[in-house]
This record gives structure tokens, C-alpha cells and sequence, in this order.
């Protein structure tokens, strides 16, 4: 596994130095062909159920730890791949901690399509965020199997403000012994201060029987203040669309001088007798989690997201009939912590056009 990430290193510092050399040459913006990124998230979890410490579920922790990397080949095609390395142990395991590897054709600026390891197309604006700023969720989030092989085709409109896309690809329920299939009809779009993350989604739990989602994620933007409501149906059958299984995300934040931002988030889950249980979520679960936290930028008064330090806290009530599942009844969770991002291929460039106007002011 060593020789395997070193090796990736060794060839993004070769594409760095060419493109790096090709920028200077060119005068063009290297981040167009190759753009390399870097981030880490460290943590200190503290998580006690019913009042008693788990000292297995707490301490330091190294929670991401993700390259991305992303570009254009010619005019119209693009690539893009993001990789955890905090939790690979072992080249079998390399493939599985790929969260996508796509490769994006756009014949014109409406239509795109996509192929390859993509995101799961599912509404919702928990869903949708990166989990790298995300410090506690609903257990649906924790239990879907979020990335997938597959290929999707989407169209924008001429403004710009929305993609209706159709994604098939392997199913969130698919095992090793049959091969499952999805099929996903998304919309997003913007208008004013709302932004909506809609779909429509089949999701095959067994040969020719499909589990079926409804899922509205909305966002209320007003200046610094933001609110996100997501609301998710599932069921085999529609009748179970009706409240039997489904669950609700909201979040409530407020940015405070570009430096500060202070959130409170609750959801709630609950699962129907007739739910798919393939996903770890078990029929006779209803459990909510309240809490909230605060982020704080240092160099937030430039507009700068790379630098990070949270605080973040939550409890829960009901109950979770699975007994391994992260929102227990009575538990809590608490997290401390800092995130960091690096844009490689900037910071590099940055440095050499240092360098050469140094030498420039020589002559």
C-alpha cells in the first residue's frame, strides 16, 4: 500500500512540474488541465451512551485524509477523482475508499455525460455536502452506500439555474452474489434565495423489486442566514411513501463576519416495518438528534475556507433497533477539531513565479 500511494505521489509531482512548465511557457492557468488537491480533518470524539463514557468510540482521531484531483482533456472533456487514504489498509480496499473516478463529456453547454465511479444522485442538502464539513447526521446518511459505478446524462438550461440529470448505476443494495441496478432522476435548480435538490430514485434490493425514494432538499439563503430542510419518503411500494419510512434533515447557520459560523441542526428518522434493511437502517427505528456547534476561519476576513476549527455537539433520543448503529438512544457525541485544504498546483506555480521574478529583477 506504500509502494502504491508513493508511486501516485511521485507521478502528481511529475504532472505538477510539466504543467507547471507548460504555465510558464503559455501564460496559461494550469488549473485548467491539472488541479491537484489536498485535505485533512483531525478530530478529538468524545461519545458516551447514557451517561457512560465509550472509550472504543472516543479519542483523537484522523477523520478524512483525501487527494483530489481534477481537469480538462481538450475542449470538451473533464475528469475528476477524490481518494481516502485515512482508512485504506490493503490494495483490495484501495478501489473501495475511491469515492468517484468520472469521466465527463460535453458535446455542447447544455448536455453533459458522465461515466465511471459517480455520487449516488439522491436530493438533499445533508446529502449533497461534503462529509468533511459535516460533524454529525441522520442515520440514514451514515448507512448509505453513497458511491457507485454507473454512467449519468444531464441538461442545463441556457441561464443556468437548472440540471435535470438521469443517472443508472449499481445499486446502494448490491452485493457480490446478483448484480442490482438504480436508476435516478434529479433536478436542481436555483431561483432567488431558494435552491432546491430534488429526485426521484428505483433503488433494486433484489431481482425485478425496487425500493423507492422521494427525497426534496430545499435551501433558504438570506444574506448570512441559511436554512436547509430535507425531507426523504422510501418504500418498496407507494402506499409506504406515506410517512411509514422516511426521514427529516434541517439546519439552521448564521455567518458572523466571514469568520464565524454558528449552526444548530436536528433530524429524525424513522423506519417502517416494510423498509429494505439492506442499508443497516432496521424497521422499528425511530430515533431523533438534536445539537449544533460553531466553525471558525482564521482567515476568514479574505474570504479563505482552508483553514478550519469546529466545535460540535449532539444527543439523541428514541430509539435505534440496530444496535450497531451510530445514533443510539441516550447517546451523545461531541467533537473538536480542524480541517485543512491545499491547492497543490497553486501553491507550486505561486512559488515559481516567485521564484522568477526574482530572478527577473536580477537583470
Amino acid at each position: 500500500m506504500k509502494k502504491t500511494f508513493t508511486k501516485i505521489l511521485c507521478l502528481a509531482v511529475a504532472l505538477i512540474g510539466v504543467n507547471s512548465a507548460q504555465a510558464q511557457e503559455n501564460n496559461r492557468d494550469v488549473n485548467e488541465i491539472f488541479k491537484l488537491g489536498v485535505e485533512a480533518r483531525f478530530d478529538y470524539i468524545d461519545q458516551s451512551l447514557a451517561g457512560e463514557r465509550l472509550p472504543g468510540a472516543s479519542g483523537f482521531e484522523a477523520r478524512y485524509f483525501n487527494l483530489r484531483m481534477d481537469g480538462t482533456i481538450g475542449n470538451k472533456f473533464s475528469y475528476s477523482w477524490r481518494q481516502r487514504f485515512n482508512r485504506v489498509n490493503s490494495l483490495s480496499s484501495f478501489a473501495h475508499n475511491t469515492d468517484w473516478l468520472t469521466l465527463t463529456y460535453k458535446p455542447t453547454d447544455n448536455w453533459a455525460i458522465s461515466g465511471g465511479k459517480q455520487v449516488l444522485m439522491i436530493g438533499g442538502w445533508e446529502y449533497d455536502r461534503a462529509p468533511i464539513d459535516l460533524y454529525f447526521c441522520s442515520e440514514f446518511w451514515n448507512n448509505v452506500s453513497c458511491y457507485q459505478l454507473g454512467a449519468s446524462v444531464s441538461y442545463t438550461t441556457n441561464k443556468g439555474n437548472d440540471t435535470i440529470l438521469f443517472q443508472a448505476c449499481q445499486s446502494p443494495y448490491d452485493n457480490s452474489e446478483t448484480n442490482l441496478f438504480a436508476y435516478n432522476l434529479y433536478w436542481s435548480g436555483t431561483h432567488g434565495c431558494y435552491t432546491a435538490l430534488w429526485s426521484f430514485n428505483l433503488m433494486q434490493y433484489a431481482p425485478g423489486k425496487y425500493d423507492k425514494y422521494i427525497a426534496l432538499g430545499n435551501q433558504f439563503k438570506f444574506g448570512d442566514a441559511k436554512l436547509q430542510l430535507d425531507l426523504m419518503n422510501r418504500g418498496p411500494k407507494a402506499k409506504d411513501l406515506l410517512f411509514d419510512n422516511f426521514s427529516i434533515m434541517g439546519e439552521f447557520s448564521y455567518l458572523v463576519a466571514n469568520r464565524v459560523n454558528i449552526f444548530v441542526k436536528a433530524t429524525y428518522d424513522k423506519i417502517g416495518r416494510s423498509s429494505i434493511t439492506a442499508s443497516g437502517l432496521i424497521p422499528g427505528t425511530e430515533i431523533t438528534r438534536v445539537g449544533g456547534g460553531v466553525e471558525y476561519y482564521p482567515l476568514g476576513g479574505r474570504g479563505n475556507r482552508d483553514v478550519r476549527l469546529h466545535a460540535a455537539y449532539a444527543y439523541n433520543f428514541g430509539d435505534n433497533t440496530n444496535p450497531n448503529g451510530t445514533a443510539l438512544g441516550k447517546g451523545s457525541f461531541l467533537t473538536v477539531g480542524l480541517t485543512w485544504r491545499i491547492d497543490v498546483v497553486k501553491g507550486i506555480t505561486t512559488i515559481i513565479d516567485k521564484h522568477l521574478d526574482k530572478r527577473a529583477a536580477k537583470f
